[in-house]
């Protein structure tokens, strides 16, 4: 018991630092209303730091993403494109430059009503241990029992749900532990459906998945992206060849802009990823 007594404390002590945590960035006195966003997006010579470092992660990205359109952010691992959608939904601000959509600055917003105007599908999926029905609820508190179903039919998932022993009401475990890697992601997939915000975030959303996997949520994918301002990170460039824009990271700066054929014309850093990671796809491109 004594043992039990001094872990739990040790572990009380934790939760507490943790619960005294403040957000590094707050809402303005005076926000400016945002109901719902078209979702035209600009950064204008965006630099940042994280906090406690001088080494900048991002250096001088302007670039624009108009309503309604998909841009495609790629390059090797560490190149900062997961800080540039940590800036999106104002984990941080920028060190430097600015950050708009619609016209206001990120900063004149309400932190709450700018992330409303965001769906997210992450490369791990973060589901609670609850039921297949309020994992998805997650994305829109309130919906009924026929969003949900049309959701997940969206996602292609009603089919894999609709044959597990309670439905909707089966319960996923920690993580999503008792569903494959495919059927998690597709109810993320189903939540951001659900959520139906006019931008759309997709970080590696198939990079944890095998091949066949892969196939079976692309399709899904699109339906999600499809009408909505959609960024998206991928090391799967199938993924994002049909992208109005693709942008190349290396080091925090963008240093190749365009289409896929466009890049691949270009024979630079993006053809050579792609050549190495669609081999058999170099011969036809």
């Amino acid at each position: 018991m004594s043992n039990t007594i001094y872990g739990a404390a040790a572990a009380a002590e934790r939760i507490i630092e943790l619960l005294d945590q403040r957000p590094l960035v707050a809402a303005p006195a005076k926000p400016r209303p945002l109901e719902r966003a078209v979702g035209d997006i600009k950064l204008r010579q965006v630099s940042f730091c994280y906090p406690g470092t001088t080494r900048e992660v991002l250096s001088d990205i302007t670039f624009d993403v108009p309503a309604g359109t998909i841009t495609a952010l790629v390059g090797m691992s560490g190149a900062g494109k997961t800080t540039l959608t940590k800036l999106l939904l104002r984990l941080y601000d920028p060190t430097h430059g600015g950050i708009t959509i619609d016209g206001h600055d990120l900063r004149d917003l309400d932190p709450r009503q700018l992330r409303n105007q965001f769906a997210v599908v992450l490369q791990e999926t973060l589901l609670l241990d609850e039921t297949i029905a309020e994992n998805i609820l997650a994305g829109r508190a309130g919906a009924d029992h026929s969003d949900v179903v049309a959701a997940a039919r969206a996602a292609d998932a009603h089919e894999f749900i609709s044959a597990l022993p309670e439905g909707y009401h089966t319960r996923v475990g920690q993580r999503g532990r008792l569903l494959s890697g495919g059927q998690r992601q597709r109810i993320a997939i189903a939540r951001a459906m659900i959520r139906d915000a006019p931008v759309l975030i997709l970080d590696e959303p198939t990079a944890s998945l095998d091949a066949a996997a892969s196939d079976h949520i692309l399709g899904p994918l699109r339906r999600l992206m499809a009408g909505r301002t959609a960024l998206v990170i991928s090391h799967n460039l199938l993924t994002v060849t049909s992208a109005r824009q693709i942008l190349y990271l290396d080091h925090g700066r963008i240093t190749e802009t365009g289409t896929h054929a466009e890049l691949l014309a270009e024979d630079g850093q993006y053809a050579q990823l792609y050549r190495l990671h669609v081999p058999a796809h170099t011969t036809t491109a």
